[in-house]
């Protein structure tokens, strides 16, 4: 792959319609792996109690999630040129199953195991969804395709928070990972079925042209550089919004945690539905310019997310928590769509890895260093410095987008 190397020019597609299986089953992948990726934490209280650990473990496991996840990501372009895009998220559910299975023992040593076996189940997903989507959707709906997929997080977080808390009474928390094994199990089963339809190209794919070239070749690149970087500051903004909200408004507003919670919940789902808008947007307007002014709206959430107090009125709590978290959540799809466009012929899925390990590696680093601002300073501080870095991601997507389309037009 060279940095000259020119976007894909449009070939004839599938009609959206054609499309409907793929994106399903990509969706229901990222349902069950999201599932897979949030369920320790959802069983952690308990396991936590029978095993005698800490339940904060939980932030040093997601942090250990996200870090094998961000370098899978990389590793997994090869594999998916080599084996299937298809074959490739049927070893990742089957990842995801041993490490639910796993923590089902009861051992500390294999729910430590089971972190990287998750961590590793979520690595190659998003590059396999864009390589199997860019070939079967036109690009005419990729923001609003990529945007559908990229809601089976919340989906499948969601799920995990509702199923597993429900088989818990029941099953215990291990027989509720152990049922979570087998839903992964399931899911690679019926990805089989679709699996000769799902990995036929339609359009030539290149070989993987090694993990550092992609690198080289996303660095050098004008845009995906931006965006890149821009990913991986718009993922601190959102992770420490999901994993730092509840306890904020309990320990500095002196919410209930069920009043907390139900905000959490209000603005996930919010940031949902504010996911298709943005996807559907994204097909029509430029998608770094409307990337840099959904990151404007997520700096001026944080800010007056950080401005909130114990005084505030919880009717105004709620609105400000909504606002945020409706923005925060809603820009993943456009930016993988926008990587996906960009990509040569044949290496979507190489762009897409590059992408996904640098939005990764927000997830790693965003929320311990949030934790450690709150902890030495205050939370109002560490939320103010989340909107400066999101803010200087936003207007250098707005700068760069503006100077391209001057450039083009010249």
């Amino acid at each position: 792959m060279s940095p000259g190397a020119v976007p894909e020019t449009e070939t004839p597609r599938p009609g959206l319609r054609q499309a409907l299986v793929p994106v399903v089953a990509m969706l229901g992948t990222q349902v069950l792996v999201s599932l897979a990726v949030l369920s320790l934490s959802v069983l952690m209280p308990a396991v936590a109690k029978d095993l005698g650990i800490a339940p904060k473990l939980v932030g040093a496991f997601t942090a250990v999630t996200y870090a094998i996840a961000s370098g899978v990501a990389l590793w997994s372009a090869a594999p998916i040129s080599r084996l299937g895009a298809v074959r490739v998220c049927q070893f990742a559910m089957l990842a995801a199953a041993a490490g639910l299975a796993l923590n089902a023992t009861a051992f500390v040593a294999a729910t430590i195991l089971a972190v990287a076996f998750i961590g590793f189940a979520q690595g190659p997903i998003n590059p396999a969804s864009a390589h199997i989507l860019s070939q079967r959707v036109p690009r005419a709906w990729f923001s609003l395709v990529f945007s559908v997929k990229q809601t089976g997080v919340p989906l499948g977080f969601a799920a995990a928070g509702v199923i597993l808390p429900l088989l818990l009474p029941a099953l215990g928390w291990r027989g509720a990972s152990l049922a979570a094994a087998a839903l992964m199990v399931v899911g690679a089963g019926i990805l089989e079925l679709l699996r000769a339809r799902l990995d036929a190209s339609v359009a030539p794919s290149g070989p993987s042209q090694g993990i550092w070239s992609s690198i080289v070749y996303v660095m050098r690149h004008p845009e995906m550089r931006v965006l890149g970087w821009s990913a991986l500051l718009y993922v601190v903004a959102q992770h420490t919004f999901t994993f730092f909200l509840v306890t904020y408004l309990y320990e500095h507003c002196r919410l209930s945690i069920a009043e907390a919670g139900f905000l959490l919940f209000l603005a996930q789902i919010g940031g949902t539905v504010q996911r298709l808008i943005l996807g559907a947007l994204g097909d029509r307007f430029p998608r770094m310019m409307l990337l840099g002014w959904t990151g404007v709206g997520i700096a001026l959430g944080a800010v007056a997310t950080g401005l909130v107090s114990a005084n505030t009125p919880y009717w105004l709590i709620g609105l400000i928590v909504f606002a945020y978290g409706t923005v925060v959540i809603s820009w993943n799809g456009v930016s993988i769509a926008e990587f996906a466009a960009l990509a040569p012929p044949g290496q979507v899925a190489a762009v897409a890895a590059v992408q996904t390990a640098l939005a990764f590696s927000g997830a790693v680093v965003g929320p311990p260093l949030f934790g450690l601002i709150a902890a030495i300073a205050d939370y109002r501080s560490a939320f103010f410095l989340v909107a400066a870095c999101v803010l200087f991601a936003a207007v250098w997507q707005i700068l760069v987008s503006a100077r391209l389309r001057r450039t083009r037009s010249a």
